[in-house]
């Protein structure tokens, strides 16, 4: 991370089909954490979000709830997309809605643009069309029906038949740019990330691209083909322009050179359509590719993958009603290494909330905030001369402070709270070695326990500030606690033992309450 540098970090926009559920609220919290890192560490940051709103499956579940695909896109994101954020603290700076003129008028111009420079033609297209993916599927990526769909081809993701659609399409010539990808793979091993997403390209690529069909002529949800009004953009070449839409592409050209390219974090799931269709599109465009692409893993529930159309979804209120929106953020981004599957489980939840959270973090805030204002009368003591233990308790602060932005910088916020957690766990082992309380009573090793005491207020400082993107309401709460200058979201996690402020302490609530006590 440089100071000043441009960090522009997207999650994927959802389709407004359906409510959120936690494996959405995952890849928002996710983006979000990397995107408060880098906005603490003094970039240039921008995060957005969004919903996709076009298509058939849209218009589908609208005509079968009685209402316009506007009206039903409308009331989702008001009432669920929206709401979302709220629930999982997200600070994203942009929304954007395929739906918004911004971005309708732009993907009509970078379509034309595409046409006028020779990359689109006209073909007849015949093929198996999945409209839970929006996406026309390989035979290989059929499996046979079971149940009611006996006999029938379904979608591997979906379980549900699909469609053989025969449609005259305006199609893009990918397959031109099959050499260029491999060589941008090649060049750049970390655009794809994780390794296993990376060879999953490599090998799609590898066996070689078919030109895409960019356009539906059976229903028109959609934004229009600028030169053929009987043709509406597919929906995917529709909704990955939304990165560059939503950053002043045809409207701004300052803005999109100062944010544009993009970080992308998506699910593995559309890990091709970012890794490759969106890059071929660019390329065509004679536009930068993007960033990176980092395809993170799929929650599970008992074993399987959440998924709306299987109803094995959990809302992301039912954790945080009970749990708190910070123990939803820390523990996901805790028990799942990034970019790989997780399984998800109240047990385990409930196990890290009371072990980690209330008494490794919580616990520590509470016995140094106490023990200052009970041996201290609240004021903040002077250290006197150092030990050994105190001097690498300020070792360890900016060990975790480096240790965690390298993580952050290669796309692994759950090394970052492990890095962070060292310190946790150091402070909580240094106050028990060096026992405050028998200091206390010997008025003989008075300096000893103010030394010890600046030193543990110190490093809990230092820990709000390198926790802040992960736990912003514990840490906001501490930070007024413990008196640091300013919020605690503005001060530099990259110098974060630097910390100011902290002459006296203030009372300080449990910051991760007994969850009995919460949910009676």
């Amino acid at each position: 991370m440089a100071d000043g540098s441009s960090f522009y970090i997207t999650t994927p926009i959802f389709y407004v089909n359906d409510v959120p559920h936690i494996g959405h609220a995952y890849t928002e919290v996710a983006a979000d954490v990397l995107a408060r890192w880098h906005r603490q560490a003094g970039d240039d940051t921008w995060m957005l979000t969004g919903t996709d709103e076009h298509g058939q499956k849209i218009l589908r579940t609208a005509t079968a709830n009685g209402v316009t695909p506007q009206e039903w896109a409308d009331k989702l994101v008001a009432e669920a997309w929206k709401p979302l954020l709220d629930t999982v603290d997200v600070a994203n700076d942009d929304f954007i809605r395929t739906t918004d003129e911004r971005h309708e008028k732009n993907v009509q111009l970078f379509l034309q643009r595409l046409y006028d420079a020779g990359h689109i033609y006209t073909g007849e297209y015949e093929g198996y069309y999945c409209v839970g993916c929006e996406e026309y599927k390989q035979p290989s990526d059929l499996v046979d029906g079971t149940g009611e769909y006996e006999g029938q081809k379904v979608c591997a993701i979906h379980s549900k038949p699909v469609e053989l659609l025969n449609e005259k399409n305006y199609f893009f010539r990918m397959s031109a740019f099959a050499e260029q990808l491999l060589a941008l793979y090649e060049e750049r091993p970390d655009f794809v990330q994780p390794e296993s997403a990376r060879n999953e390209v490599l090998s799609f690529v590898r066996s070689g691209l078919d030109d895409l069909s960019i356009s539906r002529s059976t229903f028109d949800w959609g934004v229009k083909v600028p030169w053929d009004e009987s043709h509406v953009v597919y929906v995917w070449f529709d909704a990955l322009l939304n990165y560059i839409t939503a950053v002043g592409y045809g409207q701004d050209d300052e803005e999109f050179a100062r944010r544009w390219p993009a970080q992308h974090i998506v699910g593995k799931d559309i890990l091709r359509f970012h890794a490759v269709i969106w890059p071929a599109m660019l390329l065509a465009a004679g536009l930068d590719v993007p960033r990176g692409v980092f395809g993170h893993g799929w929650l599970l529930v008992g074993g399987e993958k959440m998924s709306k159309s299987k109803l094995t979804g959990i809302a992301p209120v039912q954790i945080t009603e009970t749990f708190g929106s910070d123990a939803f953020r820390y523990y996901f981004l805790r028990a799942i290494a990034f970019g790989q599957d997780g399984s998800f489980s109240w047990e385990d939840l409930a196990a890290r909330y009371q072990a980690e959270l209330a008494n490794g973090f919580g616990n520590l805030a509470s016995r140094v905030v106490a023990m200052i204002t009970r041996y201290c009368d609240g004021v903040v003591p002077a250290a006197g001369a150092t030990t050994e233990a105190d001097d690498e308790i300020r070792a360890i602060e900016i060990r975790a402070t480096e240790a965690s932005l390298a993580a952050i910088e290669r796309l692994a916020p759950h090394d970052a709270i492990a890095a962070v957690w060292e310190l946790v766990d150091a402070l909580n082992g240094y106050i028990t070695s060096e026992e405050p309380w028998s200091l206390a009573k010997d008025p003989d090793k008075r300096e000893r326990l103010e030394t010890v005491l600046h030193t543990a207020f110190r490093g809990l400082g230092t820990l709000g500030v390198l926790l802040s993107p992960v736990l912003p309401v514990a840490t906001a709460k501490l930070w007024t606690a413990i008196g640091g200058e300013g919020s605690v979201a503005d001060q530099r996690i990259d110098r974060a033992w630097e910390w100011t402020g902290g002459e006296r302490v203030s009372a300080l609530e449990a910051l991760f309450p007994r969850v009995e006590e919460k949910s009676e």
